[in-house]
């Protein structure tokens, strides 16, 4: 199965190197060297990776000159999800395995909506829960009670405001 770990936005100079918005757990481990990605149904080997920035800059193999990547603007970059071995810790997860879980109320269970994105901040992820309305639920241990990914969903106990 592919799964999108970005979107080609820009390019840098006119060498062919491509500025990626990643949307991937892992990215440098996804975007390493020798790595195959996949843009408009095309197959690409990475030639060399560097962040700028909150870009991922990539040198496809292959690719000396901005005109033959230009076409890519604004498209997806497709992995195969096990394309790269990623070794989970204790208490992490996938994005892929998050995204679309039930929040729950800790006690009631009321659901309060699905997780539709991810944010990095750096302290801690960040949750984005669509439902009646859209919440930030940051993926602390204050909050986050339990990820039941058999049963589809996230039980929390949402901190005094955090629902307002």
């Amino acid at each position: 199965m592919k799964i999108s770990i970005g979107r080609l936005v820009n390019f840098h100079g006119i060498r062919g190197e491509v500025k990626v918005l990643s949307d991937s757990d892992f990215a440098e481990d996804r975007f390493s060297p020798g790595s195959s990605v996949e843009v408009k149904g095309t197959a690409y080997t990475i030639d060399s990776y560097r962040k700028h920035k909150n870009f991922h800059m990539l040198r496809f193999e292959g690719v000396g000159n901005i005109n033959e990547v230009e076409h890519l603007k604004g498209s997806e970059v497709l992995q195969e999800a096990e394309a790269v071995e990623l070794p989970l810790d204790e208490g992490e997860y996938h994005y892929r395995d998050i995204i679309g879980l039930e929040v729950l109320l800790e006690g009631t269970l009321e659901s309060i909506g699905n997780v539709s994105d991810i944010f990095e901040t750096g302290a801690n992820d960040v949750w984005v829960v669509d439902g009646e309305k859209q919440y930030m639920i940051p993926y602390i241990e204050d909050v986050v009670k339990d990820i039941d990914l058999e049963r589809n969903r996230i039980i929390i106990h949402p901190m005094e405001g955090l629902l307002d």
